[in-house]
């Protein structure tokens, strides 16, 4: 599974493609959340656009979400604070939003 809760915090083991053509969540694929970047992945770029990005897909503050594991790895574990809205397409359990 590619997401978990705790509390009121959602956390997603994400695989990132940078340098796309388009920001847009694929969906799962096996253990991961698929992720497509505009940005490259140079001093941190893509990182950021990834938080952007997604933060206006959970409705969310930038500073809600963080990057727990790997910031300089395609595979990534992000914490969503308090997410507002999960995005379509998105299986995971509404009810626990707030």
């Amino acid at each position: 599974m590619y997401y978990r809760w705790e509390q009121d915090a959602l956390y997603l083991d994400c695989s990132i493609q940078p340098k796309s053509n388009e920001d847009r969540i694929v969906g799962p694929v096996g253990e991961s959340l698929k992720i497509r970047i505009c940005a490259a992945p140079t001093d941190g770029k893509a990182n950021k656009q990834l938080i952007r990005f997604l933060a206006k897909k959970f409705h969310t503050k930038q500073t809600a979400i963080t990057i727990v594991n790997g910031q300089t790895n395609r595979h990534k574990r992000l914490c969503i604070k308090k997410p507002l809205t999960i995005p379509d397409g998105l299986d995971m359990v509404e009810d626990r939003l707030t």
